[in-house]
């Protein structure tokens, strides 16, 4: 109601006449009368340029802008789509065709495949330097085979049916390709070694083993030119050891020689390249193959190969080197002829020289000799092949029958007079 004090407020009873009864503020409360106008006062709006412009501290970190965060990544995708680009195209270039991404990523080579340097791969690195191909040009065409250097001065030992025929000229290709001359310095026949030599210095030679030291399943590789395939190596055993050889052409001397017998894998071509143990030492020279073919047929590898041991052909090397021809071991004795046939179980002499080392020795003739060094003899050929493996003054034991008694004898080896 009009006139009605707010809440909380009272009229001043027992005012004076014609005095108010309401307070002393009474006329400027707003609420006195429901009717008066009121108003809200609010404040003026700024004047423009009233206030002072903001400064912003340039030390002060900062929110980056939208167009700064999305030109980061921006970026970021640009160079990472060339990249990518890049790479896909060099990989569909060097794959020959664009295409998925085939295999896992790459991880640590296995230990087989870091080839350390006594590993196979290892071997074959450090020989293969030292082996080359040989060429001998003939009436009958060019005869090629294998051989190795054994000295810096360019000495290589090959095999004498490589050279035989030729006009005492030959070429060597080197393992980068390279070519040289070469002159035949000596050769032995009977055992199937040859000497040539090129005017290069500085050679790498190879490093001989021990022929007499090898086991029937030691590792070995054989290293050559087959079917004029340089630069080839392959992997086998010893399968046996002294397996007696008897070879020669038609009209040609007659080899025997008691063989390293290997499975590796030899063919035509490498012969006279060399056979080498685990340590990648020569122990042999590989010589001849065994092939079920027909004679005048050509053959190739069945597993069975054969090397001249490295002893042997070594020595025959320095005395070709040293004096042009090699010396052949001889016992004194001859083999073979009526009787000569025991059965298998030894060889009988046919006779024996009156001053040579097996007369020297108490030998005579109709002896039949049983082993030679712990060797049984089962062939003439063996007792002869077995002998020439040994150097001229070796002292071999030899076990013999006569009648029924059975004796021993030490017998030092000589050389051939011729």
């Amino acid at each position: 109601m009009p006139g009605t004090p707010p809440a909380g407020s009272s009229a001043r009873e027992g005012a004076p006449p014609g005095v108010s009864p309401w307070w002393s503020d009474a006329l400027s409360d707003p609420w006195r009368d429901p009717n008066a106008p009121t108003a809200v006062v609010l404040p003026a709006a700024p004047v423009a340029g009233a206030e002072p412009e903001r400064v912003t501290d340039p030390d002060a970190p900062g929110r980056p802008k939208l167009h700064q965060m999305l030109l980061v990544p921006l970026l970021a995708a640009l160079l990472a789509g060339t990249l990518g680009g890049a790479l896909g195209y060099a990989f569909a270039v060097r794959g020959g065709a664009a295409g998925p991404v085939l295999g896992a990523a790459p991880g640590t080579a296995p230990t087989l495949a870091q080839r350390p340097p006594e590993s196979l791969a290892g071997v074959a690195e450090r020989v293969l330097p030292s082996v080359v191909t040989v060429r001998v040009a003939g009436v009958g065409g060019t005869s090629e085979g294998s051989g190795f250097i054994v000295s810096t001065d360019g000495h290589v030992i090959t095999n004498d049916h490589v050279v035989a025929g030729g006009s005492g000229k030959a070429s060597v290709v080197f393992n980068d390709g390279s070519t040289d001359s070469a002159t035949v310095v000596g050769q032995d026949p009977e055992s199937d070694i040859a000497v040539i030599k090129v005017s290069r210095t500085g050679l790498r030679p190879v490093e001989f083993g021990d022929s007499d030291a090898l086991a029937v399943g030691d590792p070995v590789l054989a290293f050559g030119s087959p079917l004029s395939l340089a630069n080839t190596v392959t992997s086998g055993i010893v399968s046996a050891l002294d397996r007696t050889m008897q070879a020669g052409e038609p009209g040609g001397p007659t080899r025997y020689y008691a063989a390293i017998q290997t499975d590796a894998a030899v063919n035509h071509g490498n012969s006279g390249g060399p056979l080498v143990d685990a340590a990648g030492r020569v122990i042999g020279v590989n010589s001849t193959i065994k092939s079920l073919v027909a004679d005048g047929q050509e053959a190739g590898n069945i597993g069975l190969a054969f090397a001249i041991p490295i002893n042997q052909a070594k020595r025959i090397t320095q005395e070709i080197i040293g004096t042009g021809k090699a010396r052949r071991t001889v016992i004194g004795a001859q083999v073979g002829g009526p009787g000569a046939n025991t059965g298998g179980s030894g060889v009988r002499l046919a006779a024996v020289e009156p001053a040579g080392p097996a007369a020297g020795a108490g030998l005579r003739a109709g002896d039949v000799i049983l082993r030679l060094d712990g060797r049984p003899m089962t062939e003439p050929t063996d007792l002869i092949a077995l002998v020439r493996k040994y150097a001229p003054g070796s002292v071999v034991t030899v076990e013999y029958r006569r009648g029924s008694d059975q004796q021993n004898a030490s017998v030092t080896l000589a050389a051939d007079a011729k």
